[in-house]
């Protein structure tokens, strides 16, 4: 899946996201056009699997997600038998809201 582009101001992707046993998920941050930005490829994505109620999701080479604070962005993500139930943009240190 692919969302629409998007502005976010926090500086962490957080995720709410449930696996089968043999299941799992990447995230991909791609530019407004949806190709893929160099750090935030799912190449570079560390794979989820498992059940958490809230992820803070990393890429190789710790790219820096407030680089990208402010620019219009989308978020792809691959499922493979797995759920996702929210994702949220949040500051360092800060909960999601709600």
């Amino acid at each position: 899946m692919i969302t629409r582009p998007l502005i976010f101001s926090g500086d962490r992707l957080v995720v709410n996201f449930a696996t089968s046993a043999a299941g799992a998920l990447w995230f991909e941050l791609c530019d407004a056009a949806g190709l893929p930005l160099p750090g935030f490829a799912f190449a570079d994505s560390e794979e989820l699997y498992g059940n958490e109620i809230e992820h803070v999701v990393a890429w190789q080479g710790g790219a820096d997600l407030a680089a990208l604070r402010g620019r219009p962005v989308r978020l792809r993500v691959r499922l493979d038998d797995a759920d996702l139930y929210s994702i949220c943009f949040t500051g360092a240190g800060k909960l999601p809201e709600g």
